[in-house]
């Protein structure tokens, strides 16, 4: 009598490993909020190394928070950019001129 249920294969799937999003990770850290760029770096960065290790779900995981982590900079990076320039344009913000310094 044979089980209509077979277990799956031990090791690893053939697919290759979830992506790192270690380049967003990076360009938003440079480019739109360090705080967070960081954080998503962090999380890229054990995306590959999980994987080598076997455990699938923990890259998949750290691959899915490095995105949204870099999502998260790029947007804090957007909205610093919107504000301070709402400040400048509203007066409350000025550069200094020479004759200020």
């Amino acid at each position: 009598m044979s089980t209509p249920y077979e277990p799956a294969p031990a090791g690893p799937p053939a697919s290759e490993p979830p992506p790192s999003n270690l380049v967003w990770a990076i360009l938003t850290t440079v480019l739109c909020c360090l705080p967070f760029g960081i954080v998503s770096i962090v999380f890229a960065a054990q995306v590959n190394s999980k994987w080598a290790t076997g455990d699938f779900s923990g890259a998949q995981d750290a691959s899915r928070k490095a995105r949204l982590w870099a999502i998260v900079a790029a947007v804090a990076g957007i909205v610093y950019l919107v504000v301070v320039i709402g400040l400048f344009s509203a007066g409350i913000m000025a550069v200094p001129t020479e004759g200020q310094l």
